[in-house]
């Protein structure tokens, strides 16, 4: 599977299927008229229910995910008047303490950050096409719900 990078007028989108590299991501940022740039990073648990986690594998509808991703990046840019948005999501294997997703928000001021970044996690959860298998020490697990 390769790389999708998609980039319009304030939002780049990417699905990675080997690595994330958080900070390349953040040098993507535009950060003209911003006073911060918000970030979060999903990282893989070493551990769940007290069960060590191998590692975590990403399944995804491709295009859709892309889409899904852009189009809540937008309205996170009108929503909150964010001026850049970076977004990525692994997919494949993503092993213990690896990034799983990275949002990276400029804004004017850091109250509008926080709350698109809050927001854009929240809503990548709720509405993108990705299916997570954890694979654990005591078995395979499908975890319930998107993203």
């Amino acid at each position: 599977m390769m790389r999708v990078d998609i980039g319009v007028s304030g939002v780049i989108v990417r699905v990675e299927p080997q690595n994330l590299d958080v900070e390349a991501l953040r040098e993507l940022v535009e950060t003209d008229g911003s006073g911060c740039i918000v970030s979060f990073v999903g990282l893989t648990r070493g551990e769940a229910d007290g069960a060590e986690v191998k590692r975590l594998e990403f399944d995804a509808w491709q295009e859709k995910l892309t889409s899904v991703l852009h189009d809540i990046s937008t309205q996170a840019l009108d929503r909150f008047s964010v001026n850049f948005v970076v977004i990525a999501h692994r997919t494949g294997v993503v092993e213990p303490k690896e990034p799983i997703v990275c949002i990276h928000v400029s804004s004017k001021h850091r109250d509008e950050g926080f709350k698109a970044c809050s927001w854009l996690i929240s809503e990548l959860k709720v509405q993108a096409p990705l299916w997570k298998k954890e694979v654990r020490e005591d078995g395979e697990f499908w975890k319930a719900g998107l993203g």
